[in-house]
C-alpha cells in the first residue's frame, strides 16, 4: 500500500472524540481550499492525506483491529464537521470510510490483507451495474461503473455487479432477482474515465471506471446479505448508508452560518435597514434554523434508536425500520431548500462564484439531491412498508 501509508500514524487520532475534533480543527482548511478543490475537479493529493491524517478513512476500521469503530452517530457527526469546511470532501469522507464496513464481510485473514492498514480509502459504486461470471476460485469481471467518487485518491475499489454462471445469470432465491455481489480490488487494475464535469460536488472526482474480464478471487468479493462480524455496524445492511446525512446537515450548517455573520454587517440596499434589523431576514434566518433543526434531530433520533435496537437485539417495528430512510431523504430535501432560500435572501452576490460560497453550496445541493437517497421513489418504497407491504429494498 503506497498513499495508505503516507500518513504518520503514530499522530493519526484513535478515538471517536479525537477524530471528531481533529475534523473541526482541519474544518477551517477545508473551507480555504473549497474553491482549489472543486477547480480540481478531485481532492488534492495533501487534502486526501489531511483527511488520512485526521483519521477519517479509518472510523469504522474494528476495535478488533484498534480501529476506533465508530458508531453510525459518531460517523454522522464526523461528515456533519467535514461538510461544514467542504461537501466534496465530506462526499469523499464518506465512501473513503467505507473500507471498515467492507471488511467485515470478507473473511477476517483476507480482510486483513485487503486492508493492511487502518487508513485504507475505499471507493466504488456497489449496485450491481457491472458482470461477474462465476468460474473456478473466483469471478471473470466486466462493466463500466458510474460515480466513482474518491477513486482518484483510493486504495481499495469496488464494483457491484450481478453474478452470472455458464453466460446465465444466478437468481438469488431470497428477491428473485440477479445475484448480487460486490467485488474488490486495487484501482489500478481499473481503467478510469474522466467523466465528471457535473453542476456540483465537482470536487468529489466521481469519474467512470470500467474493466474487462479483470479476475477477482472468490475471497474478494462479498454480499451484504452474508456479514461475517456481528454488531451494529453489519447486522443490517443499511449501515454505509447511515451516515450519509451528515454531509446535507453540514452543508445547511455551513450556509446559515455564512449568512448569519454576513447579516452583521449588511445593510439593504432598497430600504437601509441593517439585516440584523430586517423583519423579512429575521424570519428567515429563524424558519430556516427552526427546519435545521427539525431534520437534525429526525437523523439523530432516528439513528440512535435503530442502532440501540441492533445493539441489544431488539427487533425493529415497520414504522421504525423506514424511519432512517426517510429522515435521510428529508434531510437532504431540506438542506437543498434552506440552500435556495439563503441563495435568494443574499441575493446578487450569490452568482459570484469566486467571490461567495452560495453558489458552490446551491451546485452542490442539487447534485446531492440526485442520489437515490433524496429521490422519491424512497417515499414510495417506505410508503409501501408503511402501508403493510413486504419491503422490496436491500437496506431497509
Amino acid at each position: 500500500m503506497t498513499t495508505a501509508t503516507l500518513a504518520n500514524t503514530a499522530s493519526i487520532p484513535k478515538t471517536a472524540d479525537a477524530i471528531i475534533a481533529r475534523a473541526r480543527e482541519i474544518r477551517p482548511v477545508l473551507r480555504e481550499n473549497a474553491a482549489r478543490i472543486e477547480e480540481n475537479r478531485r481532492l488534492p493529493e495533501d487534502i486526501v492525506e489531511l483527511l488520512r491524517s485526521a483519521g477519517v478513512f479509518r472510523a469504522t476500521m474494528p476495535r478488533a483491529w484498534d480501529g476506533p469503530e465508530l458508531t453510525s452517530v459518531e460517523q454522522i457527526r464526523l461528515l456533519e464537521t467535514i461538510a461544514q469546511g467542504d461537501v466534496s470532501a465530506a462526499w469523499c469522507s464518506m465512501i473513503g470510510m467505507d473500507s471498515g464496513i467492507y471488511s467485515g464481510f470478507l473473511d477476517q485473514e483476507t480482510a486483513r490483507k485487503l486492508y493492511s492498514s487502518l487508513d485504507t480509502a475505499q471507493s466504488g459504486w456497489i449496485y450491481p451495474q457491472g458482470r461477474a461470471e462465476r468460474v473456478t476460485g473466483g469471478y471473470r469481471v466486466s462493466g463500466q461503473w458510474r460515480f466513482g467518487s474518491g477513486t482518484t485518491h483510493c486504495d481499495m475499489l469496488a464494483a457491484g455487479c450481478t453474478v452470472y454462471e455458464n453466460g446465465s445469470p444466478v437468481i438469488d432465491d431470497a428477491t428473485g432477482r440477479g445475484l448480487w455481489r460486490v467485488v474488490l480490488a486495487t484501482p489500478d487494475q481499473f481503467e478510469h474515465l474522466d467523466t465528471w464535469y457535473t453542476t456540483g460536488l465537482a470536487g468529489s472526482g466521481s469519474i467512470d471506471y470500467q474493466v474487462d474480464d479483470l479476475f477477482v478471487p472468490a475471497e474478494h468479493s462479498f454480499s451484504f446479505a452474508e456479514p461475517v462480524r456481528s454488531g451494529p455496524l453489519h447486522d443490517a445492511p443499511d449501515a454505509i448508508l447511515r451516515k450519509m446525512s451528515g454531509i446535507p446537515l453540514g452543508l445547511a450548517r455551513a450556509a446559515l452560518d455564512h449568512v448569519r455573520e454576513m447579516a452583521g454587517h449588511r445593510v439593504d440596499r432598497e430600504t437601509g435597514l441593517a439585516w440584523s434589523q430586517d423583519h423579512r431576514v429575521q424570519m428567515a434566518v429563524a424558519e430556516l434554523e427552526m427546519e435545521l433543526t427539525a431534520a437534525r434531530t429526525a437523523v439523530y433520533a432516528s439513528v440512535e434508536r435503530q442502532w440501540n435496537a441492533l445493539e441489544t437485539g431488539t427487533e425493529l417495528s415497520a414504522d421504525e425500520r423506514v424511519q432512517t430512510a426517510l429522515a435521510r431523504y428529508h434531510a437532504f430535501r431540506t438542506a437543498r431548500r434552506i440552500v435556495h432560500r439563503l441563495y435568494d435572501l443574499v441575493g446578487g452576490s450569490s452568482v459570484y462564484r469566486r467571490k461567495s460560497p452560495m453558489d458552490r453550496w446551491l451546485r452542490d445541493a442539487n447534485t446531492m439531491c440526485q442520489h437515490a437517497v433524496a429521490q422519491d421513489s424512497i417515499l414510495q418504497l417506505t410508503g409501501n412498508v408503511l402501508l403493510g407491504g413486504r419491503s422490496t429494498s436491500p437496506f431497509f
